[in-house]
């Protein structure tokens, strides 16, 4: 992004109040209204987050190795198969917030498939919502479920190629 339109953004976006702080545009967030890209974008926050913080109880020294495995354990591609491990478990209303995810205009890069992006996004988007609304149980719930299955999985694949 070019400065000229940063610089316009900013000036869009936060309008002085008159009592030396930035006029809020929104007093609440309708979590059913919101773009479901917004609702990835806040769930993408969130799993990165979670997945850092879950990784603390296995290293804690080692800032590299976390990385390297939060980075990866955070794709697409391992979203993608978090979600059809945990499609099973999730309510109706669920699936149709990562449906509307997973369904939005969006473009994949090309370290996953387009079907594993759009999964990817769908996942996320559910977690944004659940984060947005507030539904923290569930929301810990999803995730810890996710973890297991991605953390189990790679154990699997590693295993798989030290055989071969």
């Amino acid at each position: 992004m070019k400065f000229n339109h940063f610089k316009m953004l900013v000036e869009m976006m936060f309008q002085p109040d008159g009592d030396g702080g930035v006029l809020q545009r929104y007093q609440n967030v309708d979590v059913k209204q919101l773009n479901p890209l917004v609702l990835a974008y806040v769930g993408d926050a969130y799993f990165h987050l979670f997945m850092r913080t879950r990784l603390l109880s296995y290293e804690q020294a080692k800032v590299q190795a976390l990385h390297s495995f939060s980075a990866q354990m955070v794709s697409a591609v391992w979203q993608a198969k978090a979600y059809r491990g945990i499609e099973d478990k999730l309510t109706e209303e669920e699936k149709a917030i990562y449906r509307r995810g997973r369904n939005a205009k969006s473009h994949a890069p090309r370290s996953a498939s387009v079907a594993e992006y759009h999964s990817s996004t769908g996942f996320e988007a559910l977690l944004g919502s659940l984060y947005l609304a507030e539904q923290n149980e569930r929301l810990y719930e999803i995730a810890e479920m996710s973890f297991q299955i991605i953390s189990q999985a790679m154990m699997k694949e590693i295993r798989e190629k030290k055989s071969v």
